[in-house]
């Protein structure tokens, strides 16, 4: 059966959910999504599956999650993606055609944005649009960036950014996290702050990990990589913490990296301090390829 494959942008306050994944019986960000897309285009549930780049856990919040959805030329003509004159946002058109093209993709976020207004108006789509040839959100990622924010001790509480800032009640060193978080970069095995899938391993290449004070006065850390395994940014941040208010030395923070172990010198950070803020993908061309070497299994590193 013929498909088209669409690119929606996604943000969500992760709050209320228990995480992106569908689960039975619990509200969660996919199948919210589904569920008005299912109602959009009259469909059965479980008939429209989204495929996402970032899955988030429970709590944990997105401004910049992708996901794609494969829907027929029957389904996207429900959505109302055909226009006067025929164009469709799945049509491949010259310039002429490309205003029409653009329309009807704005047509089809605000329509999705319509239903989810009123079943999920924790949810907002910032974009449908057809995706590029050899897209996938998942293994097209070159990259995935993520921020924490966190409030120390000795900064002045803000009730306004209490559902996305995590409380530490210790005065904390930014410098010294900062230095710390930078010996942490690199292509390493990270199996110290995430349990890798059965049959995979943890070695990711850790891009940034940078530290800024904002203007409320929390720390927000940026952090990003190729991909990440369960809990890793939220581990890592609390490794760093806790070097922050000297618990570790950075010397022993690396040496539990090295250790490749599961540990309880330090605290996985609460859920709702972190947000998907970015997934990044190559040029168009080099799409299908990315996805080609992503879905490798990356082998271990050597001692």
């Amino acid at each position: 059966m013929e498909t088209i494959r669409l690119r929606l942008d996604i943000a969500y306050d992760g709050t209320d959910f228990s995480g992106w994944a569908t689960q039975p019986g619990l509200r969660t960000v996919q199948g919210e999504i589904e569920a008005a897309l299912a109602r959009l285009l009259r469909a059965e549930t479980g008939q429209l599956r989204l495929t996402v780049g970032g899955r988030t856990d429970a709590g944990v919040h997105a401004r910049g999650q992708v996901a794609h959805l494969d829907v027929t030329p029957e389904q996207l003509e429900k959505w109302g993606a055909t226009q006067r004159r025929g164009a469709t946002v799945a049509a491949a058109t010259p310039a002429s055609a490309c205003t029409a093209s653009s329309e009807a993709a704005r047509l089809m976020t605000r329509r999705l944005n319509g239903v989810l207004q009123n079943s999920a108006s924790d949810i907002a789509i910032h974009s449908v649009a057809r995706a590029a040839e050899g897209f996938d959100a998942r293994f097209s990622a070159l990259r995935r960036r993520y921020e924490y924010r966190l409030r120390p001790e000795n900064a002045r509480r803000d009730p306004l950014t209490t559902r996305f800032t995590a409380d530490v009640p210790r005065v904390l060193d930014l410098a010294t996290m900062q230095r710390v978080s930078e010996d942490l970069l690199g292509l390493q095995d990270f199996t110290t702050f995430c349990k890798a899938r059965e049959g995979a391993t943890a070695v990711r290449e850790l891009l940034a990990f940078d530290w800024r004070e904002t203007n409320d006065g929390a720390y927000a850390a940026r952090i990003e990589a190729d991909a990440f395994c369960h809990s890793m940014v939220r581990a890592l941040v609390g490794s760093v913490v806790a070097v922050g208010h000297g618990r570790l030395t950075p010397g022993e923070l690396v040496g539990l990296r090295d250790a490749r172990e599961r540990t309880s010198r330090f605290t996985v950070m609460p859920a709702h301090g972190l947000s998907l803020e970015e997934i990044g993908y190559p040029e168009d061309a080099e799409l299908a390829a990315r996805a080609e070497q992503t879905r490798a299994r990356r082998d271990p590193l050597d001692d």
